[in-house]
């Protein structure tokens, strides 16, 4: 059993409870999935059965599109709602606020920038999650790192009591953090910010549009690895000499060109990924990952 499937996943689960759901319903072990979600955020979660658990490195690396909506006038220490509160702004200079502002302050955001990730984030320290650092009682400041908001699009601006709440939509590269965001619109403005609703929409190429329910998902639903990664990597047909020499790791004849090709069966099924080498003064392509044929 391979495959993709593209989960909508819903409040309240983590990426690794959904993992588990689907070895459950699946009865398969070889689970996994394409850039975590936090449990308060929902929408597009690419998961990996059997040989495309391999694979999902090359999702995770997609563009990602979301909704969300920030509130200006306090924070949390995880940058979004379901954390403790740490600062809460004045009324009068909340109130001081504009539209015009809060549209200035969000578009210095789009293009190439260095990003301070949150505390509460996936990202490893020395083996151990930085969330669950955190919640161990230790102080954590993630170095920022470089990453690309494409877009940043303001649907609506609603001056509620004790909070500014702004709808957004963000087109951005892996790696970006819309709590961040959030946080750092807040620190511009001096008023704080935190994130109280997020919603997934794109793992490029992956949509919400075709994503299933977690509760009804089935072996139909799996896109058949081939035809999955056709749709992150350009692809190759291998012959049957040429499936046994990557069988052994041998190279075979040069991909059309320099990169990473998924090389599909004669079959049709998923079989390698191969890269061209240099292999004194002549150029192959390499197995840099062969599949279990089954």
């Amino acid at each position: 059993m391979n495959g993709f499937l593209v989960i909508d996943k819903p409040s309240g689960m983590t990426s690794h409870d959904v993992v588990a759901k689907v070895r459950k319903r699946l009865g398969t072990k070889r689970v996994g999935h394409a850039g975590t979600l936090d449990p308060m955020a929902t929408g597009v979660l690419v998961v990996g059965v059997g040989n495309a658990t391999k694979l999902l490195q090359y999702i995770v690396d997609g563009t990602k599109s979301y909704e969300g909506t920030i509130a200006l006038g306090a924070s949390t220490h995880t940058d979004d709602k379901e954390g403790d509160l740490t600062f809460t702004a004045d009324p009068t200079k909340l109130s001081l606020i504009t539209d015009a502002q809060i549209r200035e302050k969000i578009n210095s955001f789009v293009g190439t920038i260095m990003q301070k990730p949150s505390a509460v984030s996936a990202i490893k320290i020395d083996g151990k999650a930085a969330h669950q650092r955190v919640r161990d009682g230790e102080v954590v400041d993630l170095p920022a790192r470089e990453t690309t908001i494409s877009k940043i699009d303001i649907h609506s601006i609603e001056h509620a009591d004790g909070a500014i709440l702004v709808a957004v939509t963000v087109d951005c590269s892996a790696g970006t953090y819309i709590r961040a965001i959030a946080r750092d619109l807040g620190d511009l403005l001096e008023v704080g910010g935190h994130l109280t609703s997020l919603r997934r929409t794109l793992v490029s190429p992956f949509s919400l549009r075709e994503s299933g329910d977690i509760e009804s998902i089935e072996r139909a639903d799996l896109i058949d690895t081939a035809i999955g990664i056709a749709r992150v990597l350009p692809t190759r047909d291998l012959d049957f000499e040429e499936m046994t020499e990557i069988s052994f790791g041998r190279s075979v004849t040069a991909n059309p060109a320099n990169g990473i090709y998924a090389a599909l069966s004669p079959t049709n099924t998923f079989a390698a990924l191969l890269e061209n080498k240099d292999l004194g003064g002549k150029v192959a392509a390499t197995p840099k990952l062969v599949a279990v044929q089954e």
